[in-house]
């Protein structure tokens, strides 16, 4: 009995790998909204960085391998002196931007945080700009960096909409390092033979597990996993720029490729389906969509889904913060996801398990009145053993219809509800927030509050003088997009006056 012998015909590029490489060499940015928003995510994911930097556990990570390391035309890290080799300044940079929780949210079958892909994107960008000026060439403008978000964000979002990766226990880091990938080889001036050979590495790479983000095994890998994916991102890219060949067949080879080795469960229950349905499902087209409904995360540094909880807290807040004793029951009506994904019993570990629990969200909010980053440090927690009171007194319901209209294309709502039951039979009303303030159907409520939020963060490094420069480079939008990526850079260093 002979053998079986496989066929050697190498193929072309898988169809996925050619179409997002042909949307990043091709397609023109044309939606006046997807500009505006991606200045304002610039700014909100450079100031979730600025506020990250006060806390050591994040700024241990940061800085060269080699202590001492002296980079020529070196990338800079936003509010600090670092200037380094793009693949490292990536890594630090989207350390910076993820550390909190804090920066913006794409949530659909699978989740995750677009504004990430910033770490590859201002990386190669200020290295490039440096040696562009260094070999007497203009440098490139934040016009070009806020193109490149717009259309990292697009990958990643539309790869997103139909394909739940979480359903087959892989992370959301997958869609940056692909997404970054895709631009960093483009802004290099890669071909498109360069583009596909960089992608289809990314899609090769072998993908993160998501057990650190979940109980018991959540910790601070969530907050530089992300930076982890654009680091890698940058050197794929690099590698590709070099000539070396790719996989074409990433994503589709029989035994050996992504669907069947990684992908090959079914999205909705888990169980083995036909081979030929594992492959990655689209609602739409690559655009502008993504950057256009991104949503903020304006007023907590909490997971997304917990969001509303935490606004409809904040708003029951005067009614229980002198009856705390007198609570016997908190009913938190939620959605599916949230249920999922950040509702929790027991011990909470650390920082990183408390901004993931949604149970400890609301009570700091209902306590509190507010929810911020140094809310969910050991030292608060200790110093509260109240907030674990009230999470036993918690009963979490999912709604149907909230569930429904999370996943509704139209609505796309991130809805949470709370109602207090007292010891003596009353209660308060239902209090229920259906879209946050981050939410694109609040996006001019939610504008201002963006930008007071990202002065704020501001201060938190750099005296008022240089935050008012840097907010104001912000403010001027057509300003912004003229102004080289080198000397934008140059105003968030430490040393710079």
């Amino acid at each position: 009995m002979s053998a079986t012998v496989e066929a050697n015909k190498r193929p072309d590029y898988d169809h996925v790998i050619q179409d997002i490489a042909d949307y990043v060499l091709n397609y023109n940015v044309e939606s006046d909204e997807a500009w505006q928003t991606a200045r304002h995510c610039l700014a909100d994911t450079l100031g979730c960085g600025m506020l990250a930097l006060r806390y050591p556990e994040c700024t241990k990570h940061l800085g060269p391998l080699v202590e001492g390391t002296q980079v020529p035309h070196g990338a800079r890290v936003p509010g600090t002196d670092y200037r380094m080799d793009p693949v490292k300044s990536a890594w630090d940079i989207g350390c910076i931007i993820r550390w909190l929780d804090y920066n913006d949210t794409w949530l659909a079958a699978e989740w995750g945080h677009p504004s990430d892909n910033l770490g590859a994107i201002l990386a190669v960008c200020d290295y490039l700009s440096q040696q562009r000026v260094a070999a007497g060439k203009a440098p490139l403008t934040m016009k070009t960096v806020l193109e490149a978000m717009i259309k990292a964000h697009e990958i990643q979002g539309v790869l997103a909409l139909a394909n739940s990766f979480n359903r087959v226990g892989l992370d959301h880091v997958v869609l940056v390092k692909v997404a970054s990938t895709a631009v960093a080889t483009w802004l290099m001036g890669g071909s498109r033979e360069q583009l596909m050979a960089a992608i289809s590495h990314a899609w090769v790479d072998g993908q993160a597990l998501r057990t650190y983000r979940h109980a018991p095994n959540a910790g601070s890998r969530k907050s530089w996993a992300a930076g982890d994916a654009t680091s890698r991102a940058v050197r794929l890219a690099d590698i590709a720029m070099r000539g070396e060949m790719g996989v074409p067949g990433a994503l589709t080879a029989p035994q050996w490729g992504f669907y069947e080795v990684l992908f090959n469960k079914r999205n909705s229950d888990q169980q083995l389906k036909p081979k030929q349905q594992w492959q990655f499902s689209f609602d739409r087209d690559f655009g502008s969509y993504v950057m256009e409904n991104i949503l903020f995360k304006l007023s907590f540094p909490a997971e997304f889904h917990a969001q509303t909880a935490c606004e409809a807290g904040v708003k029951l807040h005067p009614e229980v913060v002198d009856r705390v004793e007198e609570i016997e029951k908190i009913t938190l009506t939620t959605h599916e996801s949230a249920i999922r994904i950040i509702s929790k019993e027991g011990d909470l570990a650390n920082p990183a398990d408390r901004d993931h629990c949604l149970q400890y969200m609301t009570a700091v909010a209902l306590l509190e009145g507010e929810v911020t980053a140094d809310h969910y440090e050991d030292e608060y927690h200790q110093q509260h053993p109240e907030i674990d009171r009230l999470r036993e007194k918690m009963v979490v319901v999912e709604s149907d219809q909230y569930s429904k209209d999370y996943l509704d294309p139209q609505k796309r709502s991130i809805a949470n509800a709370i109602q207090i039951t007292f010891s003596d039979g009353s209660s308060t009303e239902q209090v229920a927030v259906e879209y946050p303030i981050g939410h694109r159907r609040r996006r001019e409520e939610g504008i201002p509050v963006l930008a007071d939020k990202f002065y704020r963060n501001l201060l938190t490094q750099f005296p008022r003088q240089k935050a008012d420069r840097i907010f104001a480079s912000y403010d001027d939008h057509q300003a912004l997009l003229a102004t080289p990526v080198n000397e934008w850079l140059t105003l968030w260093t430490q040393k710079a006056t």
